[in-house]
């Protein structure tokens, strides 16, 4: 279904980077992350944050699908939810074959083989993983963030990836928190402080040979 790239990447003949190991990931100066994706919602709030970010997962799946035709790589940054004896793979499972309320979002969104993880212990991507690492193998120095919630990992995330210099892509429809102004609030506060680029995903533009992109990442750093 997936492949445990972010621990043992694959090679392509076209990579210029490497590592100590001669192996190293796909090459891109974009990267695209799912942020709590997959995610059961069988908690207190659940429901309202299942009801807002439905039509959210609909843009992000849009969104990915684009991203993979322009060989963006894809990374899901998923929260472990406490369970430490846990791994990905698990609660992807956990999410597409048990009867939980996140389950159609975890079908629409679900990770295929040549896709990247990171498993999170805390709210931000960045914290105790080697999801900085990663991205560094990639070469990505624009992160599109999208995900769940607004208002707590994807803005954690966000804050932690502009202070190491990224350049920011926060798609204002692939996002949702549990209160709609909750969310408003955070995308607000990552376009005014972090210099996020809030453009509706589908305005975001993948191409980076074409010069567009580079257009796109020079207004999120405006």
């Amino acid at each position: 279904m997936y492949a445990d790239k972010a621990i043992n990447p694959g090679v392509r003949s076209n990579m210029k980077n490497g590592d100590l190991h001669s192996n190293a990931p796909d090459e891109s100066e974009i990267a695209l992350l799912l942020i709590d994706v997959i995610n059961d919602f069988e908690f207190k709030g659940g429901e309202e944050l299942f009801h807002n970010a439905l039509e959210a997962a609909r843009n992000i799946a849009r969104l990915k699908e684009r991203a993979q035709k322009a060989d963006v790589p894809v990374i899901y940054v998923n929260d472990n939810f406490g369970k430490w004896r846990s791994d990905f793979k698990r609660t992807v499972t956990h999410c597409l074959q048990e009867n939980v309320r996140g389950r159609p979002i975890a079908e629409l969104l679900q990770p295929e083989e040549n896709d990247y993880f990171v498993l999170k212990p805390k709210h931000s991507g960045f914290f105790s993983t080697a999801l900085d690492l990663l991205l560094k193998y990639l070469g990505a120095r624009t992160l599109v963030l999208t995900g769940i919630a607004g208002n707590n990992c994807v803005l954690f995330t966000a804050n932690d990836a502009y202070l190491r210099d990224y350049k920011l892509v926060i798609p204002a429809d692939c996002t949702a928190s549990i209160r709609n102004t909750d969310n408003d609030n955070a995308l607000r506060q990552m376009q005014e402080v972090l210099k996020a680029d809030v453009r509706p995903s589908a305005e975001v533009d993948f191409a980076p040979q074409s010069g567009q992109a580079n257009e796109q990442t020079k207004a999120a750093r405006s």
